[in-house]
């Protein structure tokens, strides 16, 4: 739902994290994106960085040349423009997976978990069009939802220590892939060749707040030359 007037949680001496809605929803999260858009077009001095998620986004500021109540002075104002401005639309980004194997060691575990095949799991993953509600965890990390019913799966119990770069993974409802070796405790059901994150590169993320993904399944073979 979202929420008729605009929640503030002070983060700290120079942040503040700015609630518009109260669950995690294309709804919520495409205002979140159109006033994203507005502030972008319309600087505040004294703003330091806006950081979009899920349901909300995070003002660090400068203290030394606006405060808090400023802040809420302006943001209150830009929401007047809410509804006036056109958003970009959403490109459509194919992702290619190998699925299973020693690329998706959590596979059979998911399958098990769903009383499923191991194609079924294939099937629900990559019958779905994915919404990227927030890039965050690390660069170029995109947080995807909704997984279909039948594949909402709880997280690991134990985290791994070193997750491969690539790795497709499920946990709850949402999807993501890690676009760096790191730790990590979704499930996870295979790799893309694809890189995430180049920060030589503009944008430096393949995928952005907004996008719509589309997995498709592809063989070893074809992982590795698409590698190459």
């Amino acid at each position: 739902m979202l929420y008729d007037k605009f929640q503030y949680r002070i983060m700290g001496d120079r942040s503040v994290l700015v609630e518009l809605g109260d669950e995690i929803s294309p709804e919520v999260n495409r205002r979140v994106r159109e006033f994203y858009a507005i502030i972008l077009e319309n600087p505040i001095e004294g703003l330091l960085e806006i950081v979009p998620a899920y349901r909300s986004f995070l003002i660090i500021y400068n203290p030394l040349k606006i405060d808090l109540f400023m802040i809420k002075t302006k943001m209150e104002a830009l929401k007047k423009k809410i509804g006036k401005i056109k958003i970009p639309e959403p490109k459509t980004v194919e992702i290619p997976v190998v699925y299973g194997g020693k690329y998706g060691p959590d596979m059979e575990w998911v399958a098990q978990y769903h009383k499923i095949s191991i194609e079924q799991v294939i099937q629900l993953h990559t019958g779905t069009t994915y919404q990227v509600y927030m890039i965050g965890f690390m660069p170029g990390f995109p947080y995807m939802g909704e997984l279909p019913e039948g594949l909402a799966t709880p997280r690991r119990e134990t985290p791994r220590t070193v997750i491969p770069q690539g790795s497709v993974a499920i946990a709850q409802t949402q999807t993501g892939i890690y676009p760096a070796e790191s730790p990590g405790g979704w499930q996870i059901l295979g790799r893309t060749p694809l890189k995430l994150f180049n920060p030589l590169h503009s944008p430096p993320t393949l995928l952005e707040m907004g996008d719509l993904v589309q997995f498709f399944s592809i063989g070893e073979e074809v992982f590795k030359q698409w590698q190459q």
